[in-house]
């Protein structure tokens, strides 16, 4: 019986690009494709399954061993630290960690900082390089509002094309990490399924050479 390599996909558009990445490599799954509301989708003659899960919860679903193989990004590889192997960096989804404030901010160093963020463990860690004291802020969404309403002084979020902050007059004050998607395995199952995930790295890596 032919072993079923499982692959947790992150849902939305990082996804279906990765997505396409895998069918270009040869391990391809029609039913994906359909309309519906379907989360598991399975080629059973080329023994791949895969499944929609929230980008952020991929590198449970590896590190747990509930998927052999999967997509996350690097932003969540750095809060989270989940104990997987990280393969290869796709070269997609990019973008960058950055901290951003009101155009006219100002950092005093006598009081402490206050930062909203989403990645919490990312900005200590950035701000205890730099031996500044801050006041973590956890926030889930709506990060911008922060600055703007007096919540936070700054924030720590991803910056794509930094146009959202721009309209909110938000500016970044420093780039500090390049994200992008990696392919992440389970340590476990790497052992036994270690043929096929080899295979599909060095598929994939002949793509990400072209990129």
């Amino acid at each position: 019986m032919k072993k079923i390599l499982n692959v947790a996909l992150p849902k939305g558009r990082l996804g279906e690009n990765v997505y396409a990445m895998f069918e270009e490599a040869g391990f391809e799954c029609p039913s994906i494709k359909e309309n519906t509301r379907k989360l598991i989708f399975e080629n059973e003659k080329l023994g791949i399954r895969y499944f929609w899960v929230k980008p952020s919860d991929v590198a449970i679903y590896v590190e747990r061993g509930a998927a052999d193989i999967g997509v996350a990004g690097k932003d969540i590889l750095l809060e989270y630290r989940p104990d997987v192997y990280e393969l290869l960096d796709l070269k997609i989804g990019k973008c960058s960690m950055a901290v951003a404030g009101l155009r006219d901010f100002e950092d005093d160093r006598n009081r402490t900082l206050k930062v909203a963020t989403k990645f919490p463990n990312i900005a200590k860690k950035y701000y205890f390089s730099r031996g500044r004291d801050i006041d973590v802020i956890n926030l889930n969404g709506s990060i911008e509002l922060a600055p703007i309403l007096g919540l936070s002084d700054v924030i720590v979020d991803i910056v794509e094309t930094g146009t959202t902050l721009k309209e909110n007059n938000l500016e970044v004050i420093d780039k500090f990490i390049p994200i992008s998607a990696r392919l992440i395995a389970n340590k476990s199952g790497f052992k036994f399924k270690s043929e096929i995930i080899e295979t599909i790295k060095s598929k994939l890596y002949g793509q990400v050479e072209k990129l």
